[in-house]
């Protein structure tokens, strides 16, 4: 089958190839037939080593397609069931999913370090336990999450990460309250679906940051009352908060430097959040005098925050209710031999979000 595969970490490429298989099928696991996979800014940073993932390795963690087949054990599925992708699932049984904290359950990422996939050359890993840029993959069964007919492939892919994160991080994380001030550091895929959740929330003013000026008209069709480049966020600042700072700002890039930016415009007693995934050297640095003085709540937001199956309900049902609007979100469409185009789109901050369709 084909799968777009790295061979080392730090390559900027991906080759498409015609000789990969998906394996580890068996008890308690299900195989899929991808239909449609989003292109999140997390497969760009494990491709370049910010988040660690052992290669070489097939990127794709939002995606979804059909059921092939049922290892043994498995309930709730059957052959030929619509489901999306979750790369993140939860156990049922650890600590974390006892206390209702289903985003921070390990087991998903303990996938990560098995081989679901294998070539003439040798064994082939998933990216975060899934891998799907490919047309099968093999993965646990609470990876694969029903979804209901009406919702099309493209949109579901798209709500088993970037949109779950974004909206999740404004209701479940921050709980965003009505009337309130917002700023967004970051306008990808993520950073539109974190505007989104925040218009839903009643925020009174949301300004998006951004350099890129696509991203920044993409911000306002989807929510925000304004939008900004970096260097206008002190402008807007002073206008919107008179120089206090926002309720809320939401940092979704993942670097420090960023994170700093966030902290100085989030008012005293205000929420700073973050969304981005940042490399685990990259350090954001807070002196003991401010963190004590200014009383600003710090949160960081895993996966949206909150139980991600009661967060795709909630997604779809305000996609079906016309709250939020997630067709317009992607804005590229390729085929998987296409796929390194779709990087450079997403680079150079192009492409709000590309589904490759297989």
């Amino acid at each position: 089958m084909r799968a777009a595969v790295l061979h080392e970490i730090g390559q900027d490429k991906l080759e498409v190839l015609d000789d990969v298989e998906a394996v580890g099928f068996g008890p308690g696991k299900v195989k899929l037939r991808v239909r449609a996979t989003g292109l999140c800014h997390s497969d760009v940073s494990a491709m370049s080593g910010v988040l660690p993932q052992p290669a070489p390795f097939i990127p794709g963690h939002e995606g979804a397609g059909e059921v092939i087949d049922i290892g043994d054990g498995v309930t709730g599925l059957s052959a030929g069931d619509r489901v999306l992708v979750c790369w993140l699932p939860a156990c049922g049984t650890c600590p974390a999913c006892r206390r209702g904290q289903t985003q921070l359950c390990l087991a998903g990422f303990m996938n990560a370090g098995t081989p679901n996939f294998k070539r003439p050359g040798g064994d082939v890993f998933g990216f975060a336990g899934t891998g799907t840029f490919t047309e099968e993959v093999v993965v646990d069964a609470g990876c694969a999450v029903p979804i209901p007919d009406d919702v099309p492939f493209e949109i579901a892919a798209l709500i088993g990460c970037g949109v779950t994160t974004g909206l999740g991080a404004a209701i479940n994380t921050a709980q965003v309250e009505a009337g309130s001030s917002v700023a967004v550091i970051g306008c990808g895929g993520v950073g539109i679906s974190t505007i989104q959740g925040a218009r839903v929330q009643g925020a009174a003013q949301i300004v998006a940051v951004d350099p890129v000026g696509s991203r920044r008209e993409a911000a306002l069709r989807f929510g925000a009352t304004e939008a900004v480049a970096p260097d206008g966020l002190a402008d807007a600042k002073q206008r919107i908060t008179a120089g206090e700072g926002f309720d809320y700002v939401f940092e979704v890039v993942g670097k420090s430097v960023t994170a700093r930016t966030a902290y100085e415009n989030t008012r005293r007693g205000g929420t700073l959040c973050i969304v981005g995934a940042g490399a685990m050297d990259d350090n954001f640095q807070v002196n003991m005098f401010e963190l004590f003085f200014d009383e600003k709540r710090i949160l960081p937001s895993m996966y949206g925050g909150g139980d991600v199956l009661r967060s795709y309900e909630r997604a779809i049902a305000l996609w079906r209710a016309g709250r939020i609007d997630l067709d317009s979100m992607i804005t590229h469409r390729v085929q998987l031999a296409e796929i390194n185009d779709a990087l450079d789109q997403m680079r150079t901050g192009e492409a709000l979000r590309t589904c490759i369709e297989l």
